[in-house]
C-alpha cells in the first residue's frame, strides 16, 4: 500500500470516527427534532434541553479527556469514543421516556469529546512539514461530521414524510447501525497512529494567557453554531418548508462541510494569528442569520452554502493555532483545554435559544442572537496575534 494512499484511508477513517461522535451524536438531532417535538409534544425548552444536556455531557467529557490524554495513546480514546458513542446511539432507539433520552443524549455527548479532542491531532502531523497539506488533513478529518449531515439531510425527510413523525425512534436505529458499519476502518485508521501521548506541564500557563482572543473566540463560536444546527429544522417547518426543501438545504451544509477545506486550507495554513478564525467565524455568522433575514428560497440556500463552507473551519483554525504556536508535546491538553471551554459555551446556546424562541413565539430570534455572539466572537479571534517563540 503506497504511503499517499495509506494517509487517505487514514483520514478517511478519522473522518468516519467524526461522522459517528458528531455528524450521528450530535447534529443529526436537528433533523429528528421536529418529529420527536411533534411525536411527544415538546417545548421548545425541551428540545433544547436534550441539546444542552447533550453539551454538558460533552463538557464532561472534554474535562476527564484533558486528564485522560495525559495517560493513555490518543488513538485508544479515540477508538473508546466511536464505539461508546455507537451504542448511545441505539439505546436512542429504544426508549421514548424523555428523561431516559436525556441520558443517552448525555451519553452521546460525553463520549464524542475524547474523539474531537483528539482527532486533529492525529492528523496533523499526517504530512510532516507541510504546513497546508496538515491543514487539509485536519479539515478533511472534522469534515467527516458533513457526512453524518448529508446522510441524515438524504434520509430522513423523506423517511419521516413517508413513515410519519412517530418513527422517530426507527431514525436513531438507523443512525447506530450506520455507526457500526463504519467502526471498521474509523478503529484501523486509529490503531495507525496509536502513538501516546506526552506533554510539558512547565510551559503550559505562561503560554495559556497570551491566547485569551482564540479562547473567546471559540467560546462564542461554541455558542452559536450549535443554535443553527439544532434549530434550523424547527425554524424551516415554521417557513412551511417540504420535505424536498428541508433534504436541499442540509445536504448542501452537509457537502460544504466536506469540501470545505479545499476552500480554505491554503489561507488557514499561511496564518499563525487568530485572522483564519475572525474570517471563518464572520462567515459562520452571517449563515446563521441569513434564514431570518432573507426567509426566501434563495436565502436559504445561501444560508446553506455559507454554514456549510465555515462551520467547521473554526475548530481546524483552533487546531492549526495551536500547532503553529505551541511545542508538539502540548497539542493533545491544548487541545483539550479549548475543547472544555468549547463544551462550556455548547451548554448555554440550544437552551438559552429554546428559553428564547418560547418567550418570543418565534425561534428565529434566538438565531439572530446567535449571528451576534459569532461576530462578537469574530472580532475576539481578530484580536489574537501569533505567540512569541
Amino acid at each position: 500500500m503506497g504511503d499517499d494512499f495509506k494517509r487517505l484511508l487514514i483520514l478517511l477513517g478519522l473522518a468516519f470516527g467524526v461522522c459517528i461522535s458528531s455528524g450521528f451524536g450530535r447534529f443529526a438531532y436537528g433533523l429528528i427534532l421536529p418529529y420527536m417535538q411533534e411525536d411527544l409534544g415538546w417545548s421548545y425548552s425541551q428540545a433544547g434541553w436534550l441539546s444542552t444536556v447533550n453539551a454538558i455531557g460533552y463538557l464532561l467529557g472534554a474535562i476527564a479527556t484533558v486528564w485522560l490524554v495525559t495517560r493513555f495513546a490518543q488513538g485508544r480514546l479515540y477508538v473508546w469514543g466511536v464505539v461508546l458513542t455507537s451504542l448511545m446511539l441505539i439505546a436512542s432507539g429504544l426508549t421514548r421516556d424523555f428523561w431516559w433520552m436525556s441520558l443517552w443524549r448525555f451519553g452521546s455527548g460525553a463520549f464524542a469529546a475524547p474523539v474531537f479532542i483528539v482527532v486533529g491531532s492525529l492528523a496533523s502531523d499526517l504530512y510532516g512539514a507541510n504546513q497546508k497539506k496538515n491543514a487539509m488533513a485536519i479539515a478533511l478529518a472534522f469534515g467527516g461530521g458533513g457526512l453524518g449531515i448529508v446522510f441524515s439531510a438524504l434520509v430522513f425527510p423523506h423517511f419521516f414524510l413517508a413513515w410519519g413523525a412517530i418513527s422517530w425512534p426507527l431514525a436513531w436505529l438507523v443512525l447506530g447501525g450506520t455507526s457500526v458499519l463504519m467502526l471498521p476502518i474509523g478503529l484501523w485508521a486509529a490503531w495507525q497512529l496509536d502513538a501516546p501521548m506526552s506533554y510539558s506541564q512547565d510551559a503550559l500557563p505562561r503560554r495559556i494567557s497570551p491566547m485569551w482572543g482564540s479562547m473567546v473566540a471559540y467560546f462564542c463560536f461554541a455558542v452559536g453554531y450549535i443554535v443553527y444546527l439544532t434549530f434550523l429544522s424547527a425554524f424551516l417547518k415554521t417557513l412551511g418548508a417540504g420535505a424536498w426543501t428541508v433534504s436541499l438545504i442540509w445536504s448542501i451544509v452537509g457537502i460544504g462541510t466536506i469540501t470545505s477545506s479545499f476552500v480554505w486550507r491554503g489561507f488557514i495554513g499561511r496564518h499563525r494569528s487568530g485572522l483564519p478564525m475572525a474570517v471563518t467565524l464572520a462567515c459562520v455568522a452571517v449563515g446563521s442569520m441569513l434564514p431570518v433575514l432573507f426567509p426566501t428560497l434563495l436565502g436559504l440556500l445561501a444560508s446553506s452554502v455559507l454554514f456549510g463552507l465555515s462551520v467547521f473551519m473554526p475548530p481546524t483554525s483552533v487546531t492549526n493555532f495551536i500547532r503553529q504556536n505551541n511545542p508538539s508535546d502540548t497539542w493533545g491538553l491544548m487541545m483539550g483545554i479549548y475543547t472544555v471551554i468549547f463544551a462550556v459555551g455548547q451548554c448555554i446556546g440550544p437552551i438559552a435559544t429554546g428559553l428564547i424562541g418560547d418567550l418570543s413565539g418565534n425561534i428565529g430570534v434566538g438565531l439572530l442572537a446567535a449571528g451576534a455572539i459569532l461576530l462578537l466572537g469574530s472580532v475576539a479571534a481578530f484580536l489574537q496575534q501569533p505567540l512569541e517563540d
